[in-house]
């Protein structure tokens, strides 16, 4: 036993060390490929990273739809990996940019208005498909042709809106872009692959600790699936490039609600209640309402970090006392 999470250990060290390094890849190449192509370092952030970093919820969706009676799981890691990547995530990046500089940082630099209109109606998608499929009551796989037909016309329509700036450095970088998109790629899929060491890895020893396997579950693994925007974000945030860590934020929550929850229906032979899901639906819908005021204000500071962060811990006690009443009732 001692043997086994010794090994396991040293596993996790590395993998955090890998986390580091490939997340540090991935925001240096994304911010070339932005200033290289003209799109802004927020639509890069809302497609390439947003999209590598989505990786984890998309292979939970596919397994548990091909496993059919697990779903739910797949439906509820969508809208639980929103109110983490909102909350939680974004929280920690605007904490760190605010304290850093003592005060407020600006909403409407962080990009241009292109970009700032693609962040509304990527929150808009994100707040309103859950909030109608509650609605109506449950979710099909007409349902996900729709969701996965919404992610494809609008990633088309944004790769259309840019502005190419004629820097002659940045025209003589222009033939570096494929082996700059490549290693943008590559340090995402690392990304992914050391979370998912990390997860596996922290679950292990913590079952051999003692950890009952429910406890596990609602913290490591379903914090583990967002792991990548949290490395990607923070990093994007050290660097100087909070509009990288908005795009890759709501970006995350958009992917999720069309493309990962669309693809599962899809693959789905069932038809998924959602009224078991109300829960999630309404934490998902007011973050995503905090978020859109803070964006429309002028000034985006500590407070509203610590509203986020906040609403997180909120969301964990109400979970978590949830279950315990749960438990204790049956």
């Amino acid at each position: 036993m001692f043997e086994g999470i010794l090994v396991n250990v040293i596993i996790l060290l590395a993998s955090l060390l890998i986390l580091d390094k490939a997340s540090h890849l991935t925001i240096t190449n994304s911010v070339k490929v932005a200033d290289i192509t003209g799109f802004g370092k927020t639509t890069i952030g809302f497609i390439l990273v947003a999209f590598s970093t989505s990786l984890p919820e998309l292979s939970v969706a596919i397994f548990s739809a091909v496993g059919g009676e697990a779903v739910g799981v797949a439906v509820g890691n969508v809208l639980g990996s929103n109110i983490v990547n909102v909350c939680l995530i974004l929280g920690l990046c605007i904490l760190m940019v605010t304290t850093k500089k003592r005060g407020t940082v600006s909403a409407l630099p962080l990009s241009t208005k292109q970009e700032f209109g693609s962040l509304h109606f990527g929150l808009f998608v994100a707040s309103l498909i859950p909030l109608t499929l509650l609605y109506i009551g449950y979710a099909s796989r007409f349902v996900g042709v729709v969701l996965l037909a919404i992610f494809v016309v609008y990633t088309f329509q944004l790769s259309r809106t840019r502005t190419k700036t004629q820097d002659g450095t940045v025209v003589a970088e222009s033939q570096k872009l494929p082996r700059y998109t490549f290693w943008a790629f590559f340090g995402a899929v690392g990304v992914v692959i050391s979370s998912y060491f990390i997860v596996d890895t922290a679950s292990y020893i913590a079952l051999q600790v003692g950890v009952p396997r429910v406890i596990i579950g609602a913290t490591v693994v379903a914090f583990g699936t967002s792991i990548p925007e949290l490395a990607t974000s923070i990093t994007a945030t050290k660097q100087g490039h909070l509009k990288l860590a908005f795009g890759n934020i709501i970006g995350s929550g958009f992917i999720n609600i069309t493309c990962i929850l669309g693809v599962t229906l899809i693959a789905s032979q069932l038809t998924v209640n959602m009224a078991a899901f109300s829960d999630l639906v309404m934490f998902s819908l007011i973050a995503n309402l905090f978020l859109w005021y803070f964006l429309s204000s002028e000034k985006i500071g500590w407070r509203e970090g610590g509203i986020l962060l906040f609403f997180y811990f909120l969301f964990l006690v109400i979970s978590f006392g949830g279950y315990r009443f749960n438990s204790t009732s049956t």
